[in-house]
């Protein structure tokens, strides 16, 4: 595998770890280090070097960008947010003793599940009409979590698998469910397990007041996008020791000012989401590497994948965590144009 800088070589060495995908029902280690989440809006002209350097070099250019852009004509764009909130309404319920499949607003584009039994290691597996399969883990908590629909309409199933030990899980419970989803951008517009946020999230305030007085969306994503990566710092030490199961509380890395991957990409997408820009938490191969970025959906021009390039207008690279660790020019050779991503996972 080529030199990488070393903030991207831990990503890629832990997101295989922590990311709960796939179609193994066997149990991942109990001591990952941290998810490798890194955004596909890149702007990048360069092929893959095999120079980039182990260490991750100042990032002293990591905010280049043309303040001359076209994006700030025309009106001012509302900055209020808007908070899907997802609700277990109980008109589609699915379960028995101590599990629970809340259907009652898949049109919408997610599901609600919760677990009240006692044991300590449950998972949940989502298979689209795809037959792609989606692997999560459950927090044991009791409580609904939301989980996206993101293979369109169709015939899903919802399993709830219980630990039977060691790497062995057990059917607990299974719905078959006919989706139907009339909003195409629900998915990615509400929260979810890996990007959880409400209405009184700080995250969402924070969002608001970066975008007040621009004109565009596009505006809108730059300023989120350059608050994070000059105001967030990468967490080497948390990346190191970070437990299995982990999961991102936006607001707290918005308060410490540090994070590890999976915390830049879901401040990044809470912010984006309660703004009505539906955002993509995706996971797939960068090269060789199992790796997880972010894309966004602009109304003139639709989802932004892997590259940025708007009115001749220069944008830094999309990728809040490396843009916080490393130059523009060594994380641009090694993303090359952006063709060298393959979507495996969509949340």
């Amino acid at each position: 595998m080529k030199h990488i800088p070393k903030v991207l070589a831990i990503c890629f060495l832990s997101i295989s770890c922590f990311l709960i995908t796939g179609c193994s029902d066997s149990e991942p280690p109990e001591s990952p280090q941290s998810p490798g989440n890194r955004t596909s809006n890149t702007y990048a002209s360069d092929t893959p070097s095999d120079s980039a350097p182990d260490d991750a070099p100042d990032n002293s250019d990591s905010s280049d960008r043309s303040d001359d852009s076209d994006a700030s004509a025309g009106p001012v764009r509302d900055n209020t947010p808007h908070v899907l909130v997802p609700e277990a309404s109980g008109s589609d319920v699915h379960g028995n003793d101590f599990s629970s499949i809340d259907a009652s607003h898949t049109q919408e584009g997610y599901v609600m599940v919760k677990y009240t039994g006692d044991n300590s290691k449950v998972k949940l597996r989502i298979t689209g009409p795809d037959q792609n399969e989606y692997i999560y883990l459950l927090s044991g908590t009791g409580e609904y979590e939301t989980f996206p629909l993101t293979c369109g309409s169709g015939a899903y199933q919802v399993q709830i698998l219980e630990n039977a030990g060691g790497d062995m899980y057990a059917l607990a419970y299974s719905a078959d469910l006919n989706v139907s989803i009339t909003n195409e951008f629900g998915p990615f517009l509400y929260p979810n397990q890996y990007v959880n946020f409400n209405p009184d999230s700080k995250t969402v305030a924070k969002g608001s007041e970066l975008v007040n007085g621009v004109h565009s969306d596009l505006e809108a994503i730059e300023n989120i996008y350059r608050y994070i990566i000059e105001e967030i710092t990468y967490d080497q030490q948390k990346a190191e020791s970070v437990s299995y199961g982990y999961l991102p509380v936006v607001d707290e890395t918005l308060s410490s000012g540090k994070g590890i991957c999976f915390d830049y990409a879901a401040v990044m997408s809470a912010m984006l989401r309660s703004q009505g820009i539906p955002t993509k938490l995706e996971v797939g191969y960068s090269g060789e590497a199992y790796h997880a970025w972010i894309s966004a959906y602009v109304n003139e021009i639709g989802w932004v994948d892997k590259i940025i390039q708007f009115d001749g207008s220069s944008w830094t690279l999309m990728d809040p965590t490396l843009a916080a660790s490393n130059n523009r020019q060594d994380v641009g050779q090694y993303i090359g144009d952006g063709s060298n991503y393959v979507v495996k996972y969509s949340y």
